[in-house]
């Protein structure tokens, strides 16, 4: 039996995300994929920093990058800087729910919106600050960059090859999570607020989700006191869990455990590794890893990585291609789960998009809004939801308000 389809799951929450950059953005946009009405608010002539990001960007001028993280959104351009401005952030948070913000600290109390304000103007607000190191520690008042803040936390020291320099990750990966969490405490407060009937203040940074994602090196270092280093591919506590050469390119394999090993030495022709005390066991393979890795190479290298794929999968052994940007976006399994989706833009016309990673079957996420021209919603939510005039809107846009 199949369940009644209705609304997203935010359906009439309204969001103010006053972000920019990456972390707030992607944030916002999955709340907007939930259903709810986010309006996004830019410096008046410049817009989100990442409107200028690129190349590449499409023949209108838009920027890549910003199309990814911004759909689903209205734009209203507002120069908050000033006492008009400020009066009009005050009357768009009175009719708000969640609010998120990226400000450098103080920011939004200068002009006014404290949190005492809030709890008295705006009780059922949840606020949500996205700062690089929080507001507390010696380092609270540094603003916050996702390339430096993978070198802080360590995340860096354990990307590259053992030998090798530190690598960052090739995407903004703590902006990225950062971003996850920062949805995620969202709606924590917002269930709260069912109980409460109150919002309340979010806070989450750069440096705290940098150090969570850390995981279970963190854990290995605090239970051991041995610090982490790199392993190239491969994994601190799991062998053979790496990338080899074969034939005619690389396969991803990932052994979780005895009983995968044993059918992986089969399937590749060396049943005596899983019977030799030095390989039979994950903790002895840990300890013997360069040795076994070696044989594994050569072993794997007398074979095209497609037919090794489908020899090892058929064995229930974890195994992937290492694919391209270009051939994971083409993938057929890619296109199945409908990860690449085609929306309309005012000036870019039909373009495509990466899809939504979560499914609700009762309440679908949807994209609904391709992602706005800068200033595009600006007189339809100063006239629709705060009731301004045409005059007003117009006097405003001379004084360079909007």
């Amino acid at each position: 039996m199949s369940e009644k389809k209705t609304g997203g799951a935010l359906d009439g929450l309204r969001v103010l995300d006053l972000t920019r950059i990456l972390a707030g953005p992607l944030c916002g946009q999955m709340l907007g994929d939930m259903g709810a009405e986010v309006i996004k608010v830019e410096p008046p002539g410049t817009g989100d920093d990442t409107r200028t990001w690129g190349p590449p960007f499409t023949e209108g001028g838009e920027s890549a990058y910003f199309l990814g993280i911004n759909r689903n959104k209205r734009s209203l351009t507002l120069n908050m800087a000033v006492k008009a401005g400020q009066e009009i952030l005050a009357q768009l948070l009175r009719q708000t729910d969640v609010v998120i913000e990226n400000f450098k600290l103080g920011t939004l109390e200068k002009w006014g919106i404290t949190n005492a304000w809030l709890e008295k103007n705006a009780p059922r607000v949840v606020r949500c600050s996205i700062t690089g190191y929080g507001s507390s520690g010696p380092d609270a008042r540094l603003p916050g960059y996702d390339f430096i803040l993978q070198a802080e936390s360590g995340l860096m020291s354990i990307c590259g090859e053992a030998d090798g320099t530190p690598t960052k990750y090739g995407v903004a990966i703590v902006d990225v999570v950062t971003g996850l969490y920062a949805c995620n405490s969202i709606l924590a407060a917002l269930a709260a607020r069912e109980r409460t009937g109150r919002g309340q203040h979010v806070e989450v940074c750069l440096y705290d989700s940098g150090i969570a994602m850390l995981i279970n090196v963190a854990s290995n270092y605090l239970v051991s006191g041995k610090d982490a280093r790199r392993f190239g591919n491969g994994h601190p506590s799991i062998v053979p869990y790496t990338t080899y050469p074969t034939a005619d390119g690389m396969i991803a394999v990932a052994v979780g455990n005895d009983g995968q090993f044993a059918r992986f030495a089969e399937t590749t022709g060396h049943p005596e590794w899983a019977q030799n005390t030095r390989f039979a066991k994950n903790p002895a393979r840990v300890a013997n890893r360069d040795a076994l890795d070696g044989q594994i190479a050569q072993a794997l290298k007398q074979g095209r990585t497609a037919d090794w794929i489908a020899r090892l999968r058929a064995a229930g052994v974890p195994c992937g291609p290492i694919n391209t940007v270009a051939e994971a976006l083409t993938d057929p399994h890619t296109l199945a789960r409908d990860m690449v989706r085609t929306v309309k833009h005012p000036t870019v016309g039909e373009m495509k998009m990466v899809g939504i990673p979560f499914r609700l079957n009762g309440t679908p996420a949807t994209i609904r809004r391709a992602p706005p021209l800068l200033g595009q919603h600006t007189e339809e939510v100063l006239a629709g939801e705060l009731g301004l005039s045409a005059a007003r809107i117009t006097q405003l846009r001379k004084e360079k308000v909007i």
